[in-house]
């Protein structure tokens, strides 16, 4: 489906340096032999430097800042973690069956922190340039604004402008739409969870 939010956060990184590549989707659910031969672990993603396959994006993704530094990428360590509960948050409040449970308010508080630090340093996590964490958060805000849509109906408050107004930019750069995944394949990946 090419829908992997953390694959999309590796090729964000590669278009935002300019750096030539070559993408390979994999069915997750029918491995390649080949695949698993050089990843037993067989996640995704995983990137290949020479001879080597590297898996995890967090660790992708620092040895592509660490081999092509410019446009650095790197966050301010106390920016670092900015927005990283969203992901689960809006997990759970995506799989939740019971709408009188905490998890869409355990998402909105998120969201709200997020907002807060737009506020005082946006546009992006780290002002006018945009950070490793942009990256991280991107695929993540799109997969939630499409799924939750989807399946609840639901969307941002109108309230947490700075964060609509984050998301925009985001979905509008160039890496972002060379690299996404279009909607529906977004909606069928989830579609087994929910």
């Amino acid at each position: 489906l090419g829908d992997c939010p953390f694959s999309q956060r590796v090729l964000l990184t590669l278009e935002e340096k300019k750096v030539t590549y070559k993408k390979h989707l994999i069915n997750v659910s029918d491995k390649p032999k080949w695949f698993l031969e050089v990843n037993p672990e067989g996640k995704v993603p995983v990137i290949n430097f020479g001879d080597k396959w590297i898996p995890d994006s967090d660790v992708i993704v620092g040895i592509i800042e660490e081999k092509y530094p410019n446009p650095s990428l790197i966050a301010p360590p106390e920016f670092a973690s900015v927005g990283s509960k969203i992901f689960p948050t809006f997990v759970s409040f995506l799989k939740s069956k019971d709408s009188s449970d905490s998890t869409e308010q355990a998402l909105l508080d998120e969201l709200k922190a997020l907002e807060e630090h737009l506020k005082a340093h946006g546009p992006y996590i780290n002002g006018q340039n945009v950070c490793s964490v942009d990256m991280s958060l991107a695929p993540k805000l799109y997969h939630l604004e499409v799924a939750l849509g989807h399946f609840k109906k639901w969307s941002v408050p109108e309230s947490l402008s700075h964060v609509r107004n984050y998301m925009k930019l985001l979905f509008e750069r160039e890496s972002f739409q060379k690299t996404k995944a279009e909607e529906k394949y977004v909606i069928a990946g989830w579609a087994p969870k929910v």
